[in-house]
C-alpha cells in the first residue's frame, strides 16, 4: 500500500493500482527507447507486484502510526512471504513476464539492505533470495531453449528490461505518492544508452518530462485511492473504514518540458 498525503486526509492507493500504473507508463513509452519482447516486458511492469494482491485484501494496521501499513513498513517475514509467492501467481500469465517479476524482487532486496541489520532477517532474506535465484536460473535456462524466446534470454537483454520494470515502478510510485518538487532519475536505459530524466511538477498535478520519452504528445494517468479521515488503534477497525472509505480518483498530467 502506498501513502498520498492530501489536504482531505491520507489517500491510501494499493500495490496493484501503482502496478498498473507502471504498466501504463511502458506501454505508451517511446520506441526509441525501444525494448523487446515489448508486450511480455509491459505485461512484467503491470504485474510487477503481484505479490501483493492477498495482503491488500486485509492490510495490516500500523500501531504507530494508527494507518494501514504502507510498503516500506512492514516486517522482513512478511515482505519475503509476499515476493516469494510472486512467482506463482505471476506464472500463469508466461515465463518472460514471470522472469522479470522475479528478477524486480531479488533486485529489492539486493538494493536496500536494511534486512542486514539483523540476524534473523538475514536468514530469511538469504533464504528467499537463493530459491529465487533458482528459480530465475531455471526459468532462463527454459527460455533459452525455446525457439521465440532465446534471443531475449542474453543476459544483456534480460538486464536491460529488468532496469526498465525497475525505472517504471520507481516513475509510478513518484507519481502515485504526489511528486512535491523536481526529481531526477539517472541511467535510464535507451537505445543508444543511457540518460537522465527530470520530472518537474506544476499546478493541478501537471508534470513536465524531459525529455519526453513517451509516443504521445500528452499522457494523461487516471488512479484511484481511498481517502483515511482518522487514525486507528484497532486493526478491524482501519479494515472497515477501509473498506467503506470514499474513493479518491487522481489524474496527472504528463507533458513535454
Amino acid at each position: 500500500m502506498l501513502h498520498r498525503q492530501e489536504t482531505a486526509g491520507l489517500v491510501a492507493i494499493t500495490q496493484p493500482t501503482h502496478s498498473w500504473i507502471a504498466g501504463c507508463l511502458a506501454r505508451m513509452w517511446e520506441e526509441q527507447c525501444g525494448f523487446t519482447p515489448r508486450e511480455e516486458v509491459c505485461l512484467a511492469a503491470e504485474q510487477h507486484d503481484i505479490g501483493w494482491v492477498v495482503w491488500e485484501t486485509a492490510p495490516t494496521l500500523n500501531f504507530e502510526t494508527g494507518y494501514p501499513h504502507n510498503f516500506m513498513e512492514l516486517p522482513t517475514e512478511i515482505h519475503t512471504q509476499i515476493w516469494s509467492g510472486a512467482k506463482k501467481l505471476a506464472l500463469p500469465f508466461g515465463r518472460y513476464a514471470t522472469l522479470l517479476v522475479s528478477l524486480h524482487g531479488t533486485g529489492l532486496f539486493e538494493r536496500f539492505r536494511n534486512w542486514q541489520e539483523s540476524p534473523a532477517s538475514s536468514r530469511l532474506v538469504k533464504a528467499y533470495l537463493e530459491q529465487e535465484y533458482d528459480f530465475q536460473e531455471q526459468l532462463i535456462a527454459n527460455l533459452k531453449n525455446d525457439s521465440h524466446y532465446a534471443s531475449y534470454a542474453t543476459p544483456e537483454i534480460i538486464d536491460r528490461n529488468r532496469s526498465l520494470v525497475a525505472l517504471w515502478d520507481t516513475l509510478s510510485l513518484t507519481l502515485c505518492m504526489g511528486l512535491r518538487e523536481e526529481r531526477q532519475f539517472h541511467q535510464v536505459p535507451t537505445v543508444s544508452g543511457e540518460m537522465t530524466l527530470t520530472l518537474t511538477p506544476m499546478e493541478n498535478d501537471i508534470i513536465k518530462v524531459n525529455p519526453w520519452v513517451f509516443e504521445q504528445n500528452e499522457v494523461t494517468l487516471v488512479y484511484e485511492g481511498r481517502l483515511l479521515q482518522e487514525k486507528f488503534v484497532d486493526e478491524t477497525a482501519m479494515r472497515n473504514a477501509l473498506e467503506n472509505a470514499t474513493w479518491v480518483s487522481i489524474v496527472n498530467r504528463l507533458i513535454p518540458a
